[in-house]
């Protein structure tokens, strides 16, 4: 399953597996597939769901497909004990992060920090494709963005705010092609801006997230055109959905 399987799927889709799976062995690891019956499937869901709903969730998800892979190559004739087995309800985010808000946590951030929280906020885009950014993706003209998560391509428009901060950024990129670096000019991971970030946000009791500023990104435009080509989204209801929970409809 993991060879043939998870290695089709995007980079960032098969960490999360391999992580989903290492939570399930812990449990169904020394279980013949044929022996899982549908009761242990929801005794793992109200176990594991007492810490992180949302991961038991995904979680089922895999043992599930894990199920009908094995079905397919015949491994097993039983029914896939997931079938029927609810999940919790998950609600989706719907943080608004003020500028009052943003501003508090970029006051007290070290400078690598900074310039993620920029570089999220101008582009739009989701952290794991800030964080990747390079020279490579830059032209006079704007920044391209193959997103991880949809492969759908885009380029921002090097204007308005975004031109200033990416000079700055490129004046500090001397030790590879990485625009984000760490103190040390080296490329800056995300645990290492997760640890100054939470370090900043703490300082200012924040609870706001770095994947919430594309939210702010979006709303903030106030065009719903824009905002559903600065997201990749494919349709504008989500595009409007997404941007009208975050800061209410105008009425």
């Amino acid at each position: 399953y993991r060879v043939r399987e998870v290695s089709q799927l995007k980079e960032r889709t098969q960490q999360d597996y391999h992580k989903h799976l290492k939570m399930l062995e812990l449990v169904f690891g020394h279980m013949e597939l044929q022996n899982i019956r549908p009761t242990d499937v929801h005794h793992y869901i109200q176990q594991r769901g007492v810490n992180s709903k949302v991961q038991a969730n995904r979680e089922k998800a895999v043992l599930s497909a894990m199920f009908n892979f094995a079905r397919r190559l015949g491994l097993v004739d039983c029914p896939n004990p997931c079938a029927g087995i609810r999940g919790h309800t998950e609600r989706a985010r719907t943080r608004y992060v003020t500028d009052a808000e943003f501003q508090a946590v970029y006051d007290v951030s070290d400078w690598w920090i900074q310039d993620t929280l920029d570089l999220a906020l101008l582009t739009g885009q989701r952290p794991a494709d800030v964080l990747k950014m390079d020279l490579a993706d830059l032209d006079e003209e704007s920044v391209h963005v193959k997103q991880n998560k949809t492969g759908a391509l885009l380029r921002v428009a090097r204007v308005g705010e975004l031109g200033p901060v990416l000079d700055r950024i490129i004046g500090r990129v001397h030790l590879g092609s990485s625009l984000l670096v760490n103190r040390n000019g080296g490329q800056l991971t995300f645990p290492q801006f997760r640890f100054g970030f939470d370090a900043a946000r703490e300082k200012v009791g924040a609870d706001w997230q770095l994947r919430d500023l594309r939210a702010k990104a979006a709303t903030d435009l106030q065009n719903l055109a824009q905002a559903q080509k600065l997201l990749g989204h494919r349709s504008r209801n989500t595009t409007e959905i997404y941007t009208r929970d975050r800061k209410g409809e105008l009425v």
